[in-house]
């Protein structure tokens, strides 16, 4: 899809009912589903966290930013996720951790980025992060900087890829919680984006593809 034609889209992005459960679900691992169908956000005390999920041109095409952590001794060393990480005391609101992150982890400055909408927010519960995604656009080409101590590499996603249901798939993964379990995850390139972040996407995903009706 082109940037330009993604672009014209935005306004009706911006306006879309955001579908939370519904859409996340769709790529939720089956311990996940029943997680959060019995969540109670008031029996706990998370902490917060920030994420961006940007949009940029490149070669004229629109394009998704994802990033592949490095490896850590942490419950997500190595995994494929967005820009962002957890709220400090000197931002104002959460729209300046999602942008401060994104600069200190991949080199892309506020200047350059219009937040465009808040999505619906994600508890974590390996980290006890409850994380706010925002989507936001850039109108440059850009030059990623990634920080080497937490970021290996950036993935570039094509949004026209983004928005096939081919990339979806099922994988079988093992974690700190379960051995050899089937989860569903989008597919980019060599590596498997399931979890959170696919859970996330998902709902970013539908959003997009109602507003393009």
């Amino acid at each position: 899809m082109l940037f330009e034609d993604f672009i014209k889209y935005v306004p009706k992005i911006r306006k879309e009912k955001l579908l939370a459960s519904e859409a996340h679900l769709k790529m939720a691992p089956l311990d996940r589903i029943s997680f959060l169908k019995e969540f109670n956000s008031s029996r706990i005390e998370p902490r917060k966290a920030c994420v961006l999920m940007l949009f940029y041109p490149k070669e004229d095409m629109a394009h998704l930013a994802l990033i592949v952590r490095n490896s850590y001794p942490g419950v997500h060393s190595s995994q494929i996720g967005f820009p962002g990480g957890k709220v400090e005391l000197i931002d104002k609101n959460l729209e300046e951790t999602a942008l401060r992150e994104t600069h200190e982890e991949i080199g892309i400055h506020p200047d350059k980025i219009q937040i465009v909408k808040s999505f619906s927010d994600m508890y974590i519960p390996p980290s006890n992060f409850l994380v706010y995604p925002f989507m936001g656009i850039s109108h440059d080409e850009l030059v990623f900087v990634p920080d080497l101590h937490e970021v290996e590499k950036v993935l570039e996603l094509p949004v026209s890829l983004f928005l096939d249901d081919s990339i979806v798939t099922n994988i079988k993964i093992s974690t700190s919680y379960a051995t050899e379990i089937d989860v569903p995850a989008f597919k980019v390139n060599d590596y498997f984006v399931w979890g959170a972040t696919a859970m996330m996407m998902s709902e970013l995903k539908e959003n997009i593809k109602h507003a393009l009706i």
